[in-house]
């Protein structure tokens, strides 16, 4: 877009936040990237420019909106935004955010990191435009994908990471070839995550879209979401977490966990996923926790869910393990227990198209299967449903045969087109 173009859209596209925000006769100032010395051409370094025009905004007395204007890059190094700020702050991404694409570019600085907001109340982020973590060179290097040493298996940036935020809203962005995690919330409250764009190649690792850690109140909505990891995940202590209108293509699936790993307490209460399509994913709706973890995963409702030759499309696995060599068992789990898979049709990739495997000691408990209809992709035999100490009942039609034990002395069940409904 030429230079002379750029006000005018951004005054539009400011136009129609104000009218969007709900506080029109609000007093409010615009600084933007380019008044604070930035080249936006993709190669200089704006990193500078960005802090500067990021503390101008952080302490205005009035409501501040940051713009990063339309047509133009800003490369960006690793930055922190901190608060707490003086009034609600508006970050309007209009142009595209940079990451520098050699890994060599963290030297020095914490390799977790790229932008990183902290301790930042009332802020949302929106605009239509683009947050590049250039992640390819970081991936090409990992052990994940390059199987010959030297390969690295350290800690990779979050893309975008929130931590000890409230009243948090990104919308209406793109986000794509993260380092690692897209965009990471951590200790938040009253978060929203909504018409995002979400994109990295199938085999980028770890490249989950929208990931959540201690965090409460949150509204994850309207994304389209295709990496190389879960679309959605969330652990540590979460709750309240309404995750609805996603489409999710390929990747991971949406994940609850993992869960308990090195015997950490977790504890995720309250989550309901719903009107989700899944497409060519590795997993559909799935928890997963190490054995030896502690806490639980309850009150979880999974409905309304289309799959679409998606492996593994229902799956609990309390005994997950995802290190290069065995893991030990432990009589210690995360206990999982009032979890509702409801409504879920589509086809599966996989011969088994529900897998629950529970632990010994701390059996899964309260489960339901209702109006679940899944069939083998192309056709065929009918797919299955294991169950392994896993206790529950089912409703409606379920297809493949519900595999839930009732009574302590039928917890093992194998089920095909024999199996019973409860």
């Amino acid at each position: 877009m030429a230079a002379a173009q750029w006000p005018l859209a951004l005054a539009a596209a400011l136009a129609a936040l104000l009218l969007c925000g709900g506080g029109g006769a609000e007093a409010r100032v615009l600084l933007t990237l380019d008044d604070f010395g930035a080249a936006g051409d993709g190669i200089a370094n704006d990193t500078q420019a960005f802090l500067n025009a990021w503390a101008a905004a952080c302490a205005s007395d009035e409501a501040a909106v940051l713009a990063v204007p339309p047509g133009k890059a800003y490369r960006i190094w690793p930055v922190q935004l901190s608060g707490p700020c003086r009034r609600k702050l508006k970050l309007l991404i209009a142009g595209s955010i940079v990451a520098p694409a050699s890994p060599g570019e963290w030297a020095g600085r914490d390799p977790m990191k790229w932008l990183y907001i902290y301790g930042v109340d009332d802020l949302s982020v929106s605009g239509g435009g683009t947050i590049d973590g250039t992640g390819q060179q970081w991936w090409a290097s990992t052990c994940k994908r390059k199987k010959t040493q030297p390969c690295y298996a350290g800690p990779r940036p979050k893309a975008v990471h929130f931590e000890e935020c409230r009243r948090v809203s990104v919308q209406g962005v793109t986000l794509q070839n993260g380092q690692q995690f897209h965009l990471t919330f951590t200790r938040c409250s009253d978060v929203t995550a909504s018409f995002l764009r979400v994109v990295a190649p199938p085999d980028s690792p770890n490249t989950d879209g929208i990931h959540l850690n201690d965090t409460s109140r949150v509204q994850i909505t309207d994304n389209l979401i295709s990496t190389g990891d879960d679309c959605v995940s969330m652990v540590g202590n979460c709750s309240d977490v309404r995750v609805k209108d996603i489409s999710c293509a390929p990747g991971h699936g949406i994940s609850i966990g993992s869960l308990g790993k090195n015997r950490t307490t977790d504890m995720i209460d309250n989550v309901k996923v719903d009107t989700c399509l899944l497409t060519n994913t590795t997993n559909g709706v799935r928890i997963k926790s190490w054995q030896g973890g502690m806490g639980f995963a309850r009150n979880l409702r999974f409905e309304s869910i289309v799959m679409r030759n998606v492996s593994n499309p229902i799956i609990i696995d309390q005994y997950y393990c995802d290190q290069p060599t065995p893991c030990a068992n432990q009589t210690q789990a995360v206990e999982v227990r009032k979890v509702e898979f409801v409504g879920i049709r589509g086809t599966s990739a996989t011969k088994q198209a529900i897998n629950i495997a529970c632990s010994d000691t701390v059996p899964c408990r309260e489960l339901e299967l209702k109006n679940v209809n899944l069939t083998l992709e192309g056709g065929g035999a009918a797919p299955t449903a294991f169950c392994y100490r896993a206790y529950g009942r089912s409703a409606g039609t379920v297809a493949p045969p519900s595999c839930l034990a009732t009574h302590g002395d039928r917890m093992l069940r194998d089920a095909t087109a024999d199996g019973m409904d409860s």
